[in-house]
């Protein structure tokens, strides 16, 4: 039985909440903190909905005093690195909010320390077990569409009314490595390589009162393996749409293109074209992290994968602040 702890409720700890009751017998719940200022009540009574009514600590590092076999962080953005850092320095393994570092230096320590140590660490990026994007997955992996040669994303969420740590850089850290990392993320795990050449551009013009959030942005990509790729990035979504993100994918290849729009996946090939059936994805993300913490199986995304995607954001980050072409350091 795993002992998990969880500090904070400011992203997507609901994909811990929603594999809880899947894994009863392998994971236990023994304590719960905000991490911050911030009430735990989201935190705790998403727990009491699904019948687990955990002690609460105010102090986090009470809670890792515990000697918890995993942490969820899901607190402040600023305080990711540290608590992972801290986190894995106690041998415990770590499933971390994305991005898990606000700047180069704290993931370099962070990269340091994760690689010093034998705690299994890994970022939300849930998306990668969506079911149109697990099934473009497989089909790219098949050869469906040859070698890749190019490929296009896009992350377009509502705004809606956001909390007040959005507004400033420091907090928040930027929407690139915010609502980006969705989009970065896709590029390097389809095409499994990192950027070698990065030049973004983003914009804070007309973005409703909303103080240094940005409110687009583009990144233009060189892969090591030499890949060409794009991301657009923005919050323009308007209200009234049908979901709150438009998430797309477009990747050709020497064989073909595949395309991931609204849950649905096009197959273009020598056969023509055609819509490709999408089953629900077997696995899920925070379900699959234990199995792997358990030696049971190899989860679909590791310690390595966070770091670079990490990186890849963060260099985006500074290509677009300095508004140079930054190489991959």
């Amino acid at each position: 039985m795993l002992k998990l702890a969880m500090i904070g409720s400011r992203g997507h700890f609901g994909y811990v909440i929603s594999c809880l009751p899947g894994l009863s017998g392998k994971v236990e719940v023994i304590g719960i903190s905000s991490g911050c200022e911030d009430p735990i009540d989201r935190l705790r009574d998403s727990l009491r909905e699904i019948g687990i009514s955990p002690a609460v600590y105010d102090d986090y590092h009470e809670l890792l005093g515990l000697k918890p076999d995993m942490v969820v962080i899901d607190g402040p953005f600023e305080k990711h690195a540290v608590m992972a850092i801290e986190a894995l320095k106690q041998g415990i393994h770590v499933f971390c909010e994305k991005p898990i570092a606000l700047n180069l230096s704290d993931l370099d320590e962070l990269t340091k320390v994760y690689r010093a140590g034998k705690a299994k660490m890994i970022s939300m990026v849930g998306l990668r077990y969506d079911g149109a994007f697990a099934c473009a997955k497989k089909l790219v992996d098949a050869g469906a569409i040859g070698k890749i040669k190019l490929v296009k994303t896009q992350k377009s969420y509502k705004l809606g009314v956001r909390p007040e740590f959005y507004k400033h850089r420091a907090s928040y850290g930027g929407t690139i490595p915010w609502v980006g990392s969705h989009a970065l993320d896709w590029i390097i795990y389809f095409t499994g390589s990192c950027p070698e050449k990065i030049w973004a551009n983003q914009t804070r013009e007309d973005n409703f009162g909303n103080g240094e959030l940005e409110i687009a942005a583009q990144c233009q990509m060189v892969l090591k393996n030499g890949v060409m790729a794009s991301a657009s990035i923005d919050y323009l979504r308007p209200a009234s749409a049908p979901t709150h993100g438009d998430d797309r994918i477009r990747l050709a290849g020497t064989q073909g293109v595949l395309e991931v729009s609204g849950g649905k996946v096009k197959l273009i090939d020598a056969e023509g074209e055609r819509f490709v059936d999408v089953p629900e994805c077997e696995r899920e993300l925070f379900s699959d992290f234990v199995f792997d913490v358990l030696g049971e199986r190899k989860a679909w995304v590791d310690g390595e994968d966070t770091l670079n995607l990490t990186r890849a954001c963060l260099l985006a980050q500074e290509s677009a602040d300095s508004g140079e072409l930054v190489l991959w350091h």
